[in-house]
This record gives C-alpha cells, sequence and structure tokens, in this order.
C-alpha cells in the first residue's frame, strides 16, 4: 500500500534530508523501504539503530557504498544522534539523500550537539484515514476504520483476536522499549497504569489533578508522564480556542489517542476517529505547506461546546461537531455560531443525510463526505 506522504517524502529528498517521524507500527519504515529498488529490511542502505551491526557502522563513520538513498532507522535513540546524521549529511549530501525515521517526536529528543536547522524537512506519518482507503469512502470503510483502528497490521488484518494480540503487544514496547531507551524512568508500572486508563478520558476534559490521584503521584509528575507518552505519539492533547466576549475554559485541554480502536465507548470512539483525522489534515498542511495550524475546541463556563476548531495562522477556519447519529443540528453551533468569529460550522454523523442550515453558517453531513472535501 502507497501512504499518502511517499510524493511528498520523494521531492523532499531532492533538497535535504527528510525526518519522518509517527507512532510505532504506523508504517514509517515500510514507506521508507518503499523508495528503495526492491526495498527490504535486508537492503544495504537500510541501517536501523536496534541492529547491533547496523549501529557499528554507523559509529565507525561507514556508510554502504554505491546507495543513493540511506535510510536511518530509529537513530534517534542515541544521545549524541544529532551530531552523528548532521556529519554524514554535510560529508554526503552531493552524492547522497538521508531519510530519517522515528517513533519518537525527532524534533524534542535534541540530545546534545550541534542544531540540524536548515538541513532537513520534518513530515508526521499518521494512522489510516477514509481518504488513504478510497476516494469515495464508504460507510463500511468507515466502520472498519473504527472497529480495527487505522494502523496497517491490524486493519489489513481485519481480525479481532489478532487486534487484541497486536494492541498488547504494541503497548508493552512503547512503554518497555521506547519510554525507557529515551527517559529516565523508574515508574514504569504507574506509566502502565496510565496508558491503561487514558482512554476512557476520551472526549471530555482532562483533569490532570483527579489522574494524579488516581496515580498517587504529584500534579507535576502526572502532567509530565502524559507529556511523555505525547512525545511517543501515544496521545495527543488539543486546547481551547479562546473566545474574548466569552467567558470560555482557558486551561484544562483535551485528551485523544493515536489508536482510536482502543477507546471502548462508541461516542467516545468516533471523536477520536474526527480528532485523528483533523490532527492529520493539520500537519499536512504545517508539514508540507508551511502554514501555522493548530486543532483547537470550545467550552464556555456553562458547558457549552464545539467539539472541534481549526485554526490557520491566528484565524479559526470552520468548527466541527460529532455525533454518532444524524440527528437534527446541535443547539450549542446555533449558540457559537452568533458569538464566535468561525466563518463555517460542520456536523458530522455516521449516518446519511447532509443538509446545509444556512442561518448558522452549518452543514450536517457524513462523515465519510467530509473526509472527501478535506481530502483526508
Amino acid at each position: 500500500m502507497n501512504r499518502y506522504l511517499t510524493p511528498a517524502v520523494r521531492a523532499d529528498l531532492l533538497e535535504k534530508m527528510v525526518f519522518i517521524g509517527g507512532p510505532r507500527q504506523v508504517g514509517k519504515t515500510t514507506l521508507a523501504l518503499g523508495l528503495l529498488e526492491n526495498g527490504s529490511e535486508t537492503h544495504p542502505a537500510y541501517l536501523n539503530w536496534d541492529d547491533v551491526v547496523s549501529r557499528k557502522s554507523l559509529l565507525q563513520g561507514a556508510l554502504p557504498g554505491g546507495q543513493p538513498l540511506i535510510i536511518l532507522d530509529e537513530i534517534h535513540k542515541y544521545k549524541a544522534w544529532r551530531n552523528l546524521v548532521k556529519g554524514f549529511y554535510d560529508k554526503n549530501k552531493s552524492t547522497k539523500q538521508f531519510l530519517v525515521t522515528g517513533s519518537a517526536k525527532l524534533d524534542h529528543y535534541r540530545r546534545g550537539g550541534d542544531s540540524l536547522q536548515g538541513r532537513y524537512h520534518y513530515h508526521r506519518l499518521h494512522p489510516l484515514s477514509l481518504r488513504e482507503l478510497s476516494e469515495t469512502p464508504s460507510a463500511s470503510d468507515l466502520e472498519a476504520l473504527l472497529q480495527f483502528g487505522g494502523f496497517p497490521e491490524p486493519f489489513l488484518k481485519a481480525n479481532m483476536r489478532h487486534w487484541k494480540r497486536w494492541q498488547r503487544e504494541r503497548q508493552t514496547r512503547v512503554i518497555r522499549d521506547d519510554l525507557t531507551s529515551l527517559e529516565h524512568i523508574k515508574e514504569v508500572a504507574q506509566l502502565e497504569l496510565l496508558a491503561d486508563v487514558l482512554p476512557d478520558r476520551v472526549g471530555s476534559v482532562l483533569s490532570v489533578n483527579n489522574l494524579r490521584q488516581d496515580l498517587s503521584v504529584a500534579f507535576e509528575t502526572a502532567d509530565r508522564w502524559i507529556g511523555i507518552l505525547e512525545n511517543l505519539y501515544f496521545c495527543f492533547r488539543i486546547k481551547p480556542y479562546g473566545l474574548p466576549k466569552l467567558r470560555a475554559a482557558k486551561k484544562e485541554k483535551k485528551l485523544y489517542m493515536w489508536d482510536w480502536s482502543v477507546c471502548t465507548a462508541p461516542a467516545a470512539r468516533f471523536e477520536n476517529l474526527v480528532a485523528s483525522n483533523l490532527l492529520k489534515y493539520c500537519h499536512l498542511q504545517e508539514d508540507q505547506e508551511g502554514e501555522g495550524m493548530e486543532l483547537n475546541f470550545i467550552r464556555d463556563s456553562a458547558g457549552r461546546e464545539i467539539d472541534f476548531v481549526v485554526v490557520r495562522n491566528g484565524k479559526p477556519l470552520f468548527g466541527v461537531e460529532c455525533k454518532t447519529g444524524d440527528t437534527g443540528l446541535s443547539k450549542h453551533i446555533s449558540y457559537f455560531s452568533q458569538r464566535s468569529p468561525i466563518p463555517a460550522f460542520y456536523q458530522v454523523h455516521m449516518g446519511k443525510k447532509d443538509y446545509e442550515v444556512t442561518d448558522v453558517k452549518a452543514r450536517v453531513l457524513p462523515l465519510t463526505t467530509f473526509a472527501a472535501i478535506l481530502g483526508i
């Protein structure tokens, strides 16, 4: 399966190094190997830091000969990786292209050494979404994504037994392997407990204070742990969008999972899938077009809420409200349309109805149709 980032990565490799970040097992290595002729993990141009032989060669400064593209996988686990990569690039940039992949935020883990500023383009690879499956996604495509998530292996297997085993193994690898190799954390068991309880918080404003009581740790510790899981692409948080004329919530954030299939409540799972699709849209605009994008939400002191607001360069583009059924227009859209600068609202659902409510600049439509409009 060709992934959506492949054309952009090919083009950017002609200019600079390319970094690809994203969750573990989202398909980064498969995408990278697809750029090689007859690419596989045994290809001489593929160097994985977790492989002893590759690691030794890299530390010795030895790169495979006759290879125009070099793939460096998981090299961010080396504390001086930035200096190492900088040296490779500066010495060989006239004859070789470099693609760096990692399951942690490569922009975050800048450990020691000179900055690589100006030497690379950064892309974030997301799970599969509706438009990756089809130009005209169907209700069955949506159902499959909701059930098995957007990570290629469990989605393509489409088997519940495999999905359950994959889920357990992936979380263990993220916590036991990725986290412990990048952070000095002793309380691994509590981090695993945190990872277990976070899916139950999806769709509501996240109270770090309640979490720290459940975990019996300080507020700062709980907040830092969530930040670590964000840096490992395990979850992400979105901030409230400030409305100066309204008493809006300004501090607490909402949390979502990179793998929405771990949410047990159907409404939360659907909302998380929409959040992930909107974040994918924002990251594409940032990484490929250079726009300043934010994914926010609105919630006022009376509890009225719009699930998402997409903001570009400080200005709202549109708001999105999620409903599992194709019910009537949310009264919160009517309320905020009169009291905010948001120019358009979409209410997405899993049904078939598609109509506009022009008085409040809103459209009620299936998520499959909305995905086609945004190209996600």
